[in-house]
């Protein structure tokens, strides 16, 4: 590649000479300012591909950190470790090959068009008066159609199946839920800026540690104290929010052993960055140990304890809890665990009795 003309001066960086395409010349100046070229007048150019671009030693090295990040990407989303997750992945993959017959023909379409067309080229057909075609207008309008039609279907069908408030049927495709399987019960509330899992058929608690056997169906309950938050866990199923004074659910299986990132997926204050949790799959005989390890820290949680941990705090550590009040939960959704403080659903029912039960309200059970 020959250097350019002497108006350039020494030649210290790969150039591109200008052409007459405004189009281009927009590029170049974009590209020259991205790799911090000081002259934009003269460039070297083999068009339509640039033959050879110099970097310096320490531009090359300050992108290794870029790299870096983005090999350490985990789109745990595309390879997750439930079966719910699976399928809700198998849907979005499903929507993006369904809409790729539409985007990636224009997107090709477009550039051809676009280089076709350019002013340079004289042979491309000019009709200034062309206005409509019928058979591009189906094409147009048919296909799309025809897609969000299949969409619209497979988007029905997967959400009713995979209805969080229903139980799972199946533990992975082709193995259907045992009958007489028993879900394992945990009650999610979410704190000022952590969780509290409760285990009400164990009789233990546990803050911002959760474990489950794998292939055995959970039953999630969540709540909040004071503020909504998200309750989600990527590898397991999607998020569920956690309402203060409503109770949510979560149906959801996790069919292989490891430790799993669960979050709050809404900002809910100054701690909510670090309101995470790990999510342990574990096998029948690591699952045992793990309660038997929670029924020997001798801690106690009621009413006093809870308010305590109720108070926001940040970065809060694991810590578990032996023994868990079973009146607990129903006081928190019931937004009643201080003495003396009327429930929320005694509440409803004096307003229904003063209202002649024109209302008919939700009322929270213990």
């Amino acid at each position: 590649m020959s250097h350019p003309p002497s108006c350039c001066g020494p030649v210290n960086r790969v150039r591109l000479v200008f052409t007459p395409e405004p189009t281009r010349n927009l590029v170049l100046r974009y590209l020259s300012r991205l790799l911090g070229y000081k002259s934009t007048r003269c460039f070297i150019v083999t068009f339509p591909f640039i033959e050879r671009t110099v970097l310096k030693p320490h531009r090359i090295i300050a992108l290794l950190p870029l790299v870096a990040i983005l090999s350490a990407c985990n789109a745990v989303v595309l390879h997750p470790s439930g079966d719910v997750a699976v399928q809700q992945r198998d849907l979005l993959l499903y929507a993006i090959e369904l809409m790729s017959i539409v985007i990636v023909p224009v997107a090709f379409l477009t550039a051809l068009f676009a280089w076709h067309y350019r002013a340079s080229n004289t042979k491309a057909r000019y009709e200034p008066h062309w206005h409509h075609s019928t058979k591009l207008e189906v094409v147009i309008w048919g296909v799309p159609v025809i897609i969000i039609g299949f969409l619209g279907v497979a988007t029905w069908t997967t959400a009713h199946t995979l209805d969080p408030y229903h139980p799972i049927t199946r533990i992975a495709p082709g193995q259907p839920v045992p009958p007489g399987t028993k879900p394992l019960k945990v009650e999610v509330v979410a704190l000022d800026w952590k969780w509290l899992f409760i285990y009400p058929e164990l009789g233990i608690a546990t803050v911002n540690d959760l474990a489950a056997p794998v292939n055995q169906p959970i039953e999630f309950r969540i709540t909040s104290s004071r503020v909504q938050n998200s309750f989600m866990i990527p590898a397991m199923a999607g998020q569920i929010y956690a309402m203060v004074g409503m109770e949510t659910e979560l149906h959801a299986v996790i069919n292989q052993p490891g430790d799993y990132k669960g979050y709050s997926s809404r900002f809910s204050g100054a701690g909510f960055s670090g309101m995470h949790f790990v999510f342990h799959g574990m096998n029948n005989s690591d699952f045992d140990k793990w309660v038997a390890d929670a029924r020997a820290s001798g801690a106690a949680l009621d009413s006093a304890s809870y308010l305590q941990l109720a108070v926001p705090s940040e970065n809060e550590p694991v810590h578990r809890y032996a023994s868990v009040d079973p009146q607990l939960y129903g006081k928190i959704l019931d937004m009643c665990v201080e003495p003396g403080k009327m429930c929320l659903s005694t509440m409803r029912a004096l307003d229904l009795k003063k209202g002649n039960g024109l209302c008919q309200p939700h009322v929270a059970s213990n």
